[in-house]
């Protein structure tokens, strides 16, 4: 079976994620890349079976990466497998996307079905801690900024009140980012 992986990208100490507009999504975007940290997320970029989106982060997806051929993920992500999961959106044109607008369980047990690869969760946070609620979740990837920041989105809140993960590895990038990888104990 698939394991579902969700990986958030900027993540800060204080457990917030960044929001588009601020001096934090600002500061994640003003890093200097690091060649481990990319590698590292290309990795899981390539050897994904289907890579999973809220309305909101389609939108937003869909019309950055296409348009954006020199960004390292532009190629995986146009070409790979995307499912969009929203009760409202109604036509998809970014290639080789579909929408799921079943249960979330359903369509999640549907796609852990047979076959190699995993499934990548990349937003939002609305479709996370709804996987999160279901206990659908096996693994978080989280790359954690040098930066407290004090105010945003916080992925954790909402969320069954036990919830406990290992901590599967932890890598320090030469950036300041730190690449933790958690699982969930089935």
């Amino acid at each position: 079976m698939r394991k579902l992986i969700a990986w958030a990208f900027m993540y800060s100490l204080d457990g917030l994620l960044a929001d588009e507009g601020t001096e934090y999504w600002d500061f994640c975007f003003g890093l200097p890349p690091d060649q481990a940290e990319l590698a590292q997320k290309l990795d899981v970029f390539r050897s994904a079976y289907a890579h999973l989106m809220g309305r909101n982060a389609y939108e937003g997806m869909s019309k950055a990466l296409p348009a954006a051929p020199d960004h390292p993920f532009s190629d995986l992500m146009n070409a790979g497998r995307k499912v969009v999961f929203s009760r409202t959106l109604k036509t998809v044109d970014w290639g080789n996307t579909t929408i799921a607008a079943g249960e979330t369980a359903e369509e999640i047990n549907k796609l852990r079905q047979g076959g190699e690869g995993h499934i990548v969760v990349w937003g939002g946070v609305s479709l996370w801690r709804s996987l999160m609620r279901l206990d659908l979740i096996d693994e978080f990837r989280l790359d954690l900024h040098p930066y407290v920041a004090g105010e945003g989105t916080r992925l954790f809140d909402d969320v069954p009140e036990s919830y406990r993960l290992d901590l599967v590895s932890s890598t320090p990038f030469d950036n300041g980012i730190i690449g933790l990888q958690y699982r969930r104990p089935r």
